[in-house]
């Protein structure tokens, strides 16, 4: 039994069925996806979750997995440039090609070029080690690690030294270093406090490119559910979960609500893809709680975000399909997301166009909009004027930097904040991220992974190993698979 349909939930039903096992998956929303939806409005499809597609290569493995190919669900079209990058002082590109980049670096500061192949050299080893080997681990035990091709590299891979120091080792402009430094924002902590090992993030967005899967994001969550569907997995949608029944220590089947009335599967095995918290708290009886509330309070959580669907009806001239918005302080930003939890005075953002790319998104001559500020986890006083203040906020930066006005075309409007991540997905402090991947809550220092109470409950997603991110999501639900594999030789039926 899989509780939720998201990238880790699809991907631990495809894995055991795959397997052998007969997988029943409870989703409480009407499609599957997670927090990979779509809703559409006056002609315009909007990708609700995840809008970039990094580590194809990741997407590629899992499929074929399957005897399948990407390409046999959904076209990748890379992105060039990759994204557009506006500073206080005007924009910047970001080339695909990795001769104009060098050429952009030499630019920005002496020796550049030289010293981005140099810093990428290292990020690649860190990038074939972490992705090919370390988010494989299920976290449950050091000897895990004893691996000699991990020992004779562990000082390569930096695991003890911040980004912000290893990033500064190598350039020292402000504007190449927060290049450098953005994608880590999203691991949920400042780059003082996220290990130096993801720097393997920098060559997935410089090496391997910034994609986009024809039709939408969506198409992803599309497909993973032809791959389920296809190995045998059965899917009941609107079915909340409402409680995990245990006896002898073991669950024996699970509670669940399907048009106002209550339903009981029987369980051989439980696997909580939904979030961990919310299926620890409210679902488990109290002395089956792996962790105490105290415990999760202490967490270092991975942002946030307030979030805005927009429609205009009129194309831009001048955007690209990836835009972030570095015209304000990075650091204060930054400190009020993860130092010191509050509103944002003056946010970032970052908007992203898929109509630039695919027409399909927007009725013709439209423009489909996706703005996004992250904020920090667990804030209150989520109002609509609030949400409305920040979306002029930065609307009004938005025009200034493209030169054309929107306010008088926006034709739908939809918001999404730190409420919603709560009350449609149950998250955490309404996180969007899951947990942050800094060194005290890296790999055996996650949330476990098998609960420690119940033995046939086990757990999958952005709030245990590997980590958040949609291609970490994919492992994840592998990594617990072959787990549950490990442990259940013996039972012959997974319902």
């Amino acid at each position: 039994m899989i509780i939720g349909s998201g990238f880790s939930g699809m991907s631990a039903a495809s894995f055991l069925a795959k397997d052998g096992w007969r997988v029943t998956v409870l989703e409480k929303h009407a499609r599957p996806g997670g927090r990979a939806r779509v809703f559409s409005e006056s002609g315009f499809t909007f990708d609700m979750g995840p809008s970039w597609y990094w580590m194809p290569d990741v997407f590629e493995r899992y499929f074929n997995c399957f005897g399948k190919n990407v390409s046999d669900y959904y076209r990748l079209k890379r992105l060039d440039p990759s994204y557009r990058v506006y500073w206080p002082d005007g924009g910047t590109d970001i080339p695909a090609d990795s001769g104009e980049l060098h050429a952009l670096f030499e630019k920005e500061e002496k020796d550049g070029g030289k010293k981005l192949e140099a810093y990428l050299k290292e990020a690649a080893f860190k990038y074939d080690v972490g992705i090919h080997k370390l988010v494989f681990k299920p976290g449950r035990s050091l000897t895990e690690f004893i691996d000699m091709d991990l020992l004779k590299g562990v000082l390569k891979l930096d695991v003890f030294t911040s980004m912000k120091k290893h990033v500064r080792k190598y350039f020292s402009n402000p504007k190449l270093i927060q290049l450098l430094e953005f994608p880590v924002l999203f691991l949920g902590a400042m780059p003082e406090n996220i290990p130096a090992l993801y720097s393997l993030m920098n060559y997935a967005d410089i090496k391997l490119g910034t994609w986009y899967p024809e039709g939408g994001m969506y198409k992803i969550a599309e497909a993973m559910f032809d791959v389920a569907k296809e190995s045998g997995v059965d899917f009941y949608f609107n079915h909340n979960v409402t409680g995990i029944n245990i006896e002898d220590g073991k669950v024996k089947d699970v509670t669940v609500e399907f048009n106002s009335e209550q339903k009981i599967f029987d369980a051989d095995v439980v696997v909580g893809s939904a979030d961990y918290h919310f299926v620890e708290t409210k679902l488990l009886p109290p002395q089956y709680r792996s962790y105490s509330e105290a415990y999760w309070n202490k967490r270092v959580m991975a942002p946030s975000c307030l979030l805005y669907y927009v429609g205009l009806n009129k194309k831009l001239r001048n955007i690209t399909h990836h835009t972030l918005f570095f015209d304000v302080d990075f650091e204060t930003h930054a400190k009020q997301i993860y130092a010191e939890p509050e509103w944002p005075t003056e946010p970032l953002f970052y908007v992203c166009a898929p109509s630039v790319t695919d027409a399909t998104v927007a009725p013709e001559g439209c423009e489909n909009l996706f703005f996004l500020i992250p904020v920090a986890a667990g804030l209150t006083n989520d109002t609509e004027e609030l949400r409305d203040r920040y979306f002029e906020k930065i609307r009004s930066r938005f025009e200034e930097h493209i030169g054309e006005k929107i306010a008088d075309n926006i034709v739908c409007k939809k918001s999404y904040a730190v409420a919603d991540f709560v009350n449609d997905y149950n998250a955490f402090k309404g996180n969007a991220y899951g947990l942050a991947n800094t060194l005290m809550q890296t790999a055996i220092l996650k949330p476990g992974i098998k609960s420690k109470r119940v033995s046939n409950l086990y757990y999958t997603g952005q709030l245990t190993v590997p980590g958040p991110g949609v291609p970490p999501s994919l492992i994840s639900g592998e990594v617990v698979a072959a787990l549950i594999k490990n442990y259940e030789l013996e039972a012959s039926d997974f319902g």
